[in-house]
């Protein structure tokens, strides 16, 4: 069963930076693909930034150019690096895991990001 456990969160004022970090509970390139969700109340839960096996980088238009995913495989470690944010980043966000051929996706139990002044 993977484990993923998210930390990093907190309450940061509009322009300030947070870096999220989600440690797996085994190598992160059995993964086919990582990456951070968010949710915010009354939302829906949206991808944020994905990264593939091989290192491609997806992000959502609304954070690129602010948001950087990255990984730590000998850490077994994925993190986000928010800069820039914006009180419309405030949600829960969730790592994620999906695992090649079975599909299977797991799914960290999130960290609160709250952008206010």
């Amino acid at each position: 069963q993977v484990q993923l456990v998210e930390s990093g969160g907190g309450l940061v004022q509009p322009g300030g930076s947070l870096r999220l970090s989600c440690a797996a509970s085994r190598s992160i390139f059995g993964f086919d693909t990582m990456g951070w969700y968010r949710q915010a109340p009354g939302k829906e839960r949206e991808m944020v930034a994905t990264i593939a096996r091989g290192g491609t980088t997806n992000y959502a238009d609304s954070v690129k150019g602010r948001f950087t995913i990255s990984r730590d495989s000998a850490k077994n470690t994925i993190y986000l690096q928010m800069t820039s944010l914006k009180p419309e980043d405030t949600a829960v966000y969730y790592c994620y895991s999906l695992l090649p051929i079975t599909r299977r996706n797991d799914w960290g139990q999130g960290t609160q990001v709250t952008v206010s002044s």
